[in-house]
Protein backbone atom coordinates (compact mmCIF):
# COMPACT_ATOMS: atom_id res chain seq x y z
CA UNK A 1 0.00 0.00 0.00
CA UNK A 2 1.61 3.51 -1.03
CA UNK A 3 1.55 6.36 1.65
CA UNK A 4 -0.46 9.24 0.55
CA UNK A 5 -0.81 12.66 2.49
CA UNK A 6 -4.12 13.09 0.91
CA UNK A 7 -6.93 10.97 -0.45
CA UNK A 8 -7.25 10.50 -4.05
CA UNK A 9 -11.01 11.00 -3.30
CA UNK A 10 -10.25 14.20 -2.37
CA UNK A 11 -12.53 17.33 -3.68
CA UNK A 12 -11.48 20.52 -2.18
CA UNK A 13 -13.08 23.63 -3.87
CA UNK A 14 -9.61 25.56 -4.74
CA UNK A 15 -11.33 28.03 -7.14
CA UNK A 16 -13.68 29.00 -3.92
CA UNK A 17 -10.66 30.45 -2.08
CA UNK A 18 -9.46 31.88 -5.31
CA UNK A 19 -10.47 35.55 -4.63
CA UNK A 20 -9.43 35.53 -1.46
CA UNK A 21 -5.59 34.00 -2.75
CA UNK A 22 -5.49 35.88 -5.56
CA UNK A 23 -5.67 39.48 -3.04
CA UNK A 24 -3.28 37.64 -0.73
CA UNK A 25 -1.21 37.28 -3.29
CA UNK A 26 -1.08 41.38 -4.18
CA UNK A 27 -0.63 42.27 -0.79
CA UNK A 28 2.23 39.87 -0.18
CA UNK A 29 3.91 41.15 -3.72
CA UNK A 30 3.38 44.73 -2.59
CA UNK A 31 4.82 44.34 0.58
CA UNK A 32 7.78 42.95 -1.12
CA UNK A 33 8.38 45.84 -2.94
CA UNK A 34 7.68 47.92 -0.12
CA UNK A 35 10.37 46.34 1.94
CA UNK A 36 12.58 46.30 -0.91
CA UNK A 37 12.79 50.11 -1.13
CA UNK A 38 12.42 50.44 2.45
CA UNK A 39 14.88 48.20 3.79
CA UNK A 40 16.58 46.54 0.68
CA UNK A 41 18.56 43.57 0.30
CA UNK A 42 21.49 42.26 2.90
CA UNK A 43 23.96 41.77 0.36
CA UNK A 44 26.92 39.91 1.04
CA UNK A 45 30.20 40.43 -0.05
CA UNK A 46 29.91 39.10 -4.03
CA UNK A 47 27.44 42.06 -4.71
CA UNK A 48 29.00 44.82 -1.96
CA UNK A 49 32.38 44.04 -2.76
CA UNK A 50 35.08 43.19 0.15
CA UNK A 51 37.01 40.87 2.00
CA UNK A 52 35.15 37.60 4.15
CA UNK A 53 37.20 35.72 6.58
CA UNK A 54 36.72 33.01 8.16
CA UNK A 55 38.71 31.73 11.08
CA UNK A 56 38.75 28.90 14.28
CA UNK A 57 40.24 29.07 17.51
CA UNK A 58 40.82 27.55 20.41
CA UNK A 59 39.23 29.66 23.22
CA UNK A 60 35.97 31.49 23.64
CA UNK A 61 35.79 34.91 21.66
CA UNK A 62 34.56 38.07 22.94
CA UNK A 63 32.78 39.52 20.14
CA UNK A 64 32.67 43.36 21.63
CA UNK A 65 36.42 43.05 22.42
CA UNK A 66 37.18 41.82 18.86
CA UNK A 67 35.07 44.46 17.40
CA UNK A 68 36.50 47.24 19.27
CA UNK A 69 39.87 46.17 18.02
CA UNK A 70 39.07 45.59 14.54
CA UNK A 71 37.28 49.15 14.71
CA UNK A 72 40.90 50.24 15.79
CA UNK A 73 42.01 49.89 12.24
CA UNK A 74 39.70 52.36 10.67
CA UNK A 75 38.91 50.20 7.95
CA UNK A 76 34.90 51.36 7.66
CA UNK A 77 32.67 48.41 8.01
CA UNK A 78 33.45 45.64 9.83
CA UNK A 79 31.54 42.83 11.07
CA UNK A 80 32.05 40.02 13.07
CA UNK A 81 29.98 37.13 13.98
CA UNK A 82 30.67 34.27 16.09
CA UNK A 83 29.17 30.89 14.22
CA UNK A 84 28.20 27.41 15.72
CA UNK A 85 30.60 24.98 14.14
CA UNK A 86 28.49 22.94 12.32
CA UNK A 87 30.84 21.84 9.41
CA UNK A 88 32.86 19.15 9.03
CA UNK A 89 35.89 22.25 8.46
CA UNK A 90 36.15 23.04 12.01
CA UNK A 91 37.21 21.20 14.66
CA UNK A 92 36.43 23.23 17.67
CA UNK A 93 33.56 25.06 18.42
CA UNK A 94 34.60 28.63 17.86
CA UNK A 95 33.65 29.97 14.45
CA UNK A 96 34.98 33.43 13.80
CA UNK A 97 33.12 34.77 10.49
CA UNK A 98 34.57 38.62 9.53
CA UNK A 99 33.53 40.91 6.91
CA UNK A 100 35.43 43.77 5.56
CA UNK A 101 34.20 46.22 3.49
CA UNK A 102 36.03 47.30 0.14
CA UNK A 103 38.44 49.66 0.68
CA UNK A 104 39.83 50.69 -3.14
CA UNK A 105 39.82 49.05 -6.45
CA UNK A 106 43.54 48.47 -5.82
CA UNK A 107 44.21 44.91 -4.78
CA UNK A 108 47.12 46.21 -2.90
CA UNK A 109 44.99 48.57 -0.33
CA UNK A 110 42.19 45.53 0.56
CA UNK A 111 45.51 43.76 1.22
CA UNK A 112 46.97 45.20 3.16
CA UNK A 113 43.78 45.60 5.52
CA UNK A 114 43.29 41.95 5.45
CA UNK A 115 46.96 41.33 6.75
CA UNK A 116 46.20 44.28 9.62
CA UNK A 117 43.48 42.24 10.50
CA UNK A 118 44.80 38.92 10.82
CA UNK A 119 47.84 40.69 12.63
CA UNK A 120 45.29 41.92 15.04
CA UNK A 121 43.57 38.90 15.38
CA UNK A 122 46.93 36.82 15.79
CA UNK A 123 48.15 38.92 18.44
CA UNK A 124 44.89 38.42 20.12
CA UNK A 125 44.13 34.41 19.76
CA UNK A 126 47.39 32.95 19.66
CA UNK A 127 46.81 29.28 17.52
CA UNK A 128 43.81 31.05 15.70
CA UNK A 129 43.62 28.88 12.25
CA UNK A 130 42.00 30.86 8.82
CA UNK A 131 39.86 28.46 7.01
CA UNK A 132 38.60 30.75 4.48
CA UNK A 133 39.56 34.05 2.69
CA UNK A 134 37.32 35.37 -0.13
CA UNK A 135 37.74 38.63 -1.79
CA UNK A 136 35.36 40.01 -4.17
CA UNK A 137 36.83 43.91 -6.07
CA UNK A 138 33.80 46.55 -6.94
CA UNK A 139 33.99 46.02 -10.00
CA UNK A 140 33.52 41.93 -10.04
CA UNK A 141 30.96 42.72 -7.69
CA UNK A 142 28.28 45.10 -9.88
CA UNK A 143 29.17 42.01 -12.79
CA UNK A 144 27.73 39.83 -10.44
CA UNK A 145 24.64 41.86 -9.58
CA UNK A 146 24.03 41.98 -13.64
CA UNK A 147 24.84 38.28 -14.28
CA UNK A 148 22.50 37.00 -10.99
CA UNK A 149 19.54 39.33 -12.81
CA UNK A 150 20.28 38.10 -16.25
CA UNK A 151 20.09 34.19 -15.39
CA UNK A 152 16.64 35.21 -13.21
CA UNK A 153 15.26 36.82 -16.21
CA UNK A 154 17.01 34.45 -18.90
CA UNK A 155 14.82 31.15 -16.86
CA UNK A 156 11.88 32.89 -16.82
CA UNK A 157 12.07 33.51 -20.61
CA UNK A 158 12.66 30.17 -21.22
CA UNK A 159 10.13 28.96 -18.93
CA UNK A 160 7.55 31.39 -20.95
CA UNK A 161 8.98 29.88 -24.34
CA UNK A 162 8.67 26.01 -23.34
CA UNK A 163 5.19 26.24 -21.85
CA UNK A 164 3.97 28.27 -25.23
CA UNK A 165 5.31 25.36 -27.45
CA UNK A 166 4.19 22.38 -25.61
CA UNK A 167 0.79 24.12 -24.55
CA UNK A 168 -0.61 27.22 -24.96
CA UNK A 169 -0.16 30.78 -24.42
CA UNK A 170 -2.52 30.55 -22.03
CA UNK A 171 -0.92 28.17 -19.92
CA UNK A 172 2.64 30.41 -20.43
CA UNK A 173 1.37 33.36 -19.01
CA UNK A 174 -0.07 31.76 -15.89
CA UNK A 175 3.27 29.53 -15.48
CA UNK A 176 5.43 32.66 -16.16
CA UNK A 177 2.95 34.43 -13.33
CA UNK A 178 3.61 32.23 -10.69
CA UNK A 179 7.19 31.91 -11.44
CA UNK A 180 7.26 35.78 -11.07
CA UNK A 181 4.95 35.60 -7.88
CA UNK A 182 7.65 32.94 -6.25
CA UNK A 183 10.73 35.16 -6.57
CA UNK A 184 8.86 38.60 -6.11
CA UNK A 185 7.81 36.77 -2.94
CA UNK A 186 11.13 35.29 -1.79
CA UNK A 187 13.40 38.22 -2.40
CA UNK A 188 10.44 40.11 0.11
CA UNK A 189 11.41 37.61 2.67
CA UNK A 190 15.00 38.05 1.78
CA UNK A 191 13.83 41.76 3.13
CA UNK A 192 12.24 41.54 5.58
CA UNK A 193 14.93 39.22 7.76
CA UNK A 194 18.08 40.76 6.38
CA UNK A 195 19.82 37.22 6.16
CA UNK A 196 22.23 38.11 3.48
CA UNK A 197 21.83 37.49 -0.06
CA UNK A 198 24.80 36.20 -2.15
CA UNK A 199 25.01 34.16 -5.06
CA UNK A 200 24.49 31.16 -3.40
CA UNK A 201 20.71 32.50 -3.24
CA UNK A 202 20.90 33.04 -6.56
CA UNK A 203 21.09 29.71 -7.29
CA UNK A 204 18.43 29.08 -5.04
CA UNK A 205 16.20 31.08 -6.52
CA UNK A 206 17.05 29.55 -10.06
CA UNK A 207 16.33 25.99 -8.39
CA UNK A 208 12.78 27.56 -7.05
CA UNK A 209 12.19 28.34 -10.27
CA UNK A 210 12.34 25.05 -11.46
CA UNK A 211 10.82 23.33 -8.84
CA UNK A 212 7.88 25.46 -9.22
CA UNK A 213 7.51 24.87 -12.87
CA UNK A 214 7.48 21.29 -12.54
CA UNK A 215 4.60 21.34 -10.36
CA UNK A 216 2.56 23.63 -12.52
CA UNK A 217 3.31 21.61 -15.67
CA UNK A 218 1.96 18.26 -13.75
CA UNK A 219 -0.97 20.38 -12.93
CA UNK A 220 -0.99 21.83 -16.84
CA UNK A 221 -0.46 18.44 -17.77
CA UNK A 222 -3.51 16.44 -16.40
CA UNK A 223 -5.74 19.58 -17.24
CA UNK A 224 -4.87 18.78 -20.83
CA UNK A 225 -5.57 15.62 -20.92
CA UNK A 226 -8.80 16.09 -19.01
CA UNK A 227 -9.59 18.87 -21.73
CA UNK A 228 -9.77 16.05 -24.45
CA UNK A 229 -11.57 13.72 -21.87
CA UNK A 230 -14.23 16.24 -20.54
CA UNK A 231 -14.89 18.02 -23.82
CA UNK A 232 -18.49 19.45 -21.87
CA UNK A 233 -17.33 20.19 -18.63
CA UNK A 234 -17.11 23.94 -17.51
CA UNK A 235 -13.63 25.13 -17.50
CA UNK A 236 -13.40 25.62 -13.65
CA UNK A 237 -14.42 22.06 -12.70
CA UNK A 238 -11.99 21.00 -14.84
CA UNK A 239 -9.34 22.91 -13.60
CA UNK A 240 -10.69 22.01 -10.13
CA UNK A 241 -11.01 18.43 -10.77
CA UNK A 242 -6.94 18.38 -12.57
CA UNK A 243 -5.97 19.98 -9.19
CA UNK A 244 -6.90 17.96 -6.79
CA UNK A 245 -6.00 14.70 -9.37
CA UNK A 246 -2.59 15.88 -8.88
CA UNK A 247 -2.72 17.20 -5.08
CA UNK A 248 -1.37 13.55 -3.76
CA UNK A 249 1.83 13.82 -5.83
CA UNK A 250 2.30 18.02 -5.13
CA UNK A 251 1.97 17.45 -1.30
CA UNK A 252 3.84 14.39 -1.31
CA UNK A 253 6.59 15.50 -3.30
CA UNK A 254 6.97 18.90 -1.61
CA UNK A 255 6.80 16.94 1.70
CA UNK A 256 9.54 14.71 1.49
CA UNK A 257 11.77 17.35 -0.44
CA UNK A 258 11.09 20.04 2.80
CA UNK A 259 12.29 16.86 5.50
CA UNK A 260 15.55 17.16 3.06
CA UNK A 261 15.61 20.77 3.27
CA UNK A 262 14.95 21.25 7.20
CA UNK A 263 17.72 19.01 8.22
CA UNK A 264 20.22 20.52 5.89
CA UNK A 265 19.01 23.85 7.34
CA UNK A 266 19.41 22.53 10.90
CA UNK A 267 22.66 20.53 10.52
CA UNK A 268 24.35 21.79 7.73
CA UNK A 269 25.78 24.71 9.43
CA UNK A 270 25.98 28.38 8.45
CA UNK A 271 27.42 28.44 4.61
CA UNK A 272 24.46 26.73 3.26
CA UNK A 273 21.54 27.90 5.82
CA UNK A 274 20.86 31.18 3.48
CA UNK A 275 20.37 28.37 0.62
CA UNK A 276 18.25 26.02 2.32
CA UNK A 277 16.29 28.45 3.88
CA UNK A 278 15.20 30.42 0.40
CA UNK A 279 14.39 26.47 -0.74
CA UNK A 280 12.34 25.81 1.56
CA UNK A 281 10.34 28.83 1.52
CA UNK A 282 10.52 28.68 -2.06
CA UNK A 283 9.22 25.02 -2.18
CA UNK A 284 6.31 26.37 0.18
CA UNK A 285 5.36 29.31 -2.09
CA UNK A 286 6.07 27.49 -5.05
CA UNK A 287 3.48 24.56 -4.44
CA UNK A 288 0.55 27.51 -4.26
CA UNK A 289 1.34 29.57 -6.51
CA UNK A 290 1.17 26.39 -9.12
CA UNK A 291 -2.48 25.96 -7.33
CA UNK A 292 -3.84 29.55 -6.75
CA UNK A 293 -1.81 31.35 -9.36
CA UNK A 294 -1.32 29.93 -12.57
CA UNK A 295 -4.27 27.93 -13.18
CA UNK A 296 -6.33 30.83 -11.55
CA UNK A 297 -5.02 32.86 -14.43
CA UNK A 298 -5.82 29.90 -16.66
CA UNK A 299 -9.20 30.17 -16.03
CA UNK A 300 -9.32 34.10 -16.71
CA UNK A 301 -7.93 33.69 -20.08
CA UNK A 302 -9.73 30.36 -21.52
CA UNK A 303 -8.38 27.68 -22.99
CA UNK A 304 -9.66 25.66 -26.19
CA UNK A 305 -11.89 22.78 -25.44
CA UNK A 306 -11.22 20.45 -28.37
CA UNK A 307 -7.24 20.07 -28.84
CA UNK A 308 -8.07 18.32 -32.18
CA UNK A 309 -9.67 21.33 -33.11
CA UNK A 310 -8.30 25.01 -34.21
CA UNK A 311 -8.84 27.34 -31.57
CA UNK A 312 -12.19 28.78 -30.86
CA UNK A 313 -13.25 29.35 -27.11
CA UNK A 314 -9.52 30.44 -25.63
CA UNK A 315 -10.50 33.85 -23.47
CA UNK A 316 -13.62 33.23 -23.41
CA UNK A 317 -13.97 31.98 -20.11
CA UNK A 318 -14.03 35.71 -18.57
CA UNK A 319 -17.45 35.83 -17.89
CA UNK A 320 -17.83 32.45 -16.57
CA UNK A 321 -15.94 33.22 -13.49
CA UNK A 322 -17.37 33.70 -9.88
CA UNK A 323 -14.46 32.93 -7.64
Amino acid sequence: MRLKLVKSDTNFDFFGVARLAIIFSILLIVASFGLFFTKGLNFGIDFRGGTLIMAETTEPVDMSQTRLLLNALNLGDISVTEVSAATELVTEEHLLMIRIEQQDDDPEVQNDAITGVKAELDREYPGIVYLQTDSVGAKVSGELIQAGILAVVLAVAAVLFYIWLRFEWQFSVGAVAALVHDVLITIGIFCLTQIEFNLTIIAAILTIVGYSLNDTVVVFDRVRENLRKYKQMDLKELLNLSINETLSRTTMTSFTTLIALVALYFLGGTVISGFTFAMIFGIIVGTYSSIFIASVLVLYLGVKRDWDKPEGEAGTQFSNVDA
